[in-house]
């Protein structure tokens, strides 16, 4: 299958080295060309239109930073949608609003293509192993078609249903670990204002009830003190706001959501869009003159896991094995 990767960032990167080092025939794109320098030295090629793209592969994949950067890259003028060939296949890695992906997904099938919407989740260090999780959104057929790409850039992979399905999950997954990032840190401050050794705290939580996957990852960074998750609070308000918003659509009456959205934004005015996301932890270390560090955690996360051949996760009682 030849396989076309649009958007080269902290996770794109990684997912298209992925496919790269499998020995797929890979074309590659990217607004910096530079970043694709590591990939094409690799083996893979430059492609020189998102259109060119689409109309020379099977698979075209886009991980980009926004819905509107994912529109303008299928709809301009010399974008996906105008190259895209019968029976080619759309595969949306973004973090995405479900409307729109279901919007930009009717256009692809009316052109005679597929949609997917497949974003990934467990941190840029799964992705760069292959070991990072994957939903896919989508007709099963079309599933089953891609699974064995999919199984090259994650290791557990869900079909979650319809087109939509898989990036309503995302933003349910995204907003879980944004609010767990501003507990563990309310948390860690109170251990140390309590006068606990944080790294007595850490490894108590650890083996509690009150462990979570944001503890044992961006809690490691946040006493290290780099913060480094390699995820920017840009795009972590983006993904809490697209959350606030969707209940906010299904007439949901959230009281979490909307604080987690003004602590974030809050983060985001102090320390500036590009900086970690798990730096919005600083917050409370600012206000409180109070800095939260431990011995010996790392300053950026390596998954220790080997690599893993993909598998599709079965669930158990699901009524929409063909949707």
């Amino acid at each position: 299958m030849r396989i076309g990767f649009i958007g080269l960032g902290n996770v794109g990167a990684k997912l298209s080295g992925s496919l790269v080092r499998s020995g797929h025939d890979v074309t590659v794109r990217d607004l910096d060309p530079e970043v694709a320098e590591p990939l094409l030295v690799a083996g893979a090629s430059w492609g020189e239109s998102a259109a060119d793209m689409a109309r020379d592969n099977d698979l075209v994949i886009t991980c980009l930073p926004s819905p509107v950067v994912s529109a303008a890259v299928l709809e301009g003028a010399d974008g996906v949608l105008a190259g895209l060939t019968p029976d080619t296949i759309w595969l949306e890695m973004s973090t995405t609003d479900e409307d729109e992906v279901t919007r930009l997904g009717a256009l692809v099938e009316a052109a005679g293509g597929h949609a997917v919407d497949c974003p990934v989740s467990g941190g840029c260090h799964k992705a760069s192993t292959g070991n990072i999780a994957i939903f896919a959104g989508c007709e099963r057929e079309t599933f089953e078609r891609i699974l064995p790409v999919l199984s090259l850039m994650g290791r557990e992979i869900v079909h979650t249903g319809r087109l939509g399905s898989a990036s309503v999950l995302k933003v349910i997954t995204n907003y879980l670990a944004g609010v767990q990032l501003i507990s563990t840190g309310e948390a860690f401050m109170v251990a140390k204002k309590s006068g606990l050794d944080l790294n007595v705290a850490y490894e108590a939580i650890r083996v509690s009830s009150g462990n979570s996957f944001v503890h044992e990852t961006e809690g490691q960074l946040i006493l290290n003190g780099s913060y480094n998750i390699n995820f920017t609070l840009d795009h972590e308000v983006k993904d809490l706001a697209l959350f606030d918003e969707l209940g906010a659509r299904l007439d949901v009456p959230l009281e979490l959501s909307p604080v987690a959205v003004d602590i974030m934004r809050d983060g985001l005015e102090r320390f500036g869009p590009r900086a970690w996301s798990s730096t919005v932890v600083k917050r409370l270390e600012d206000d409180c003159g109070e800095d939260l560090r431990g011995v010996g955690f790392p300053d950026y996360l390596v998954d220790r896991e080997p690599p893993t051949h993909g598998h599709e996760v079965v669930v158990d009682g699901r009524d929409d094995l063909t949707a």
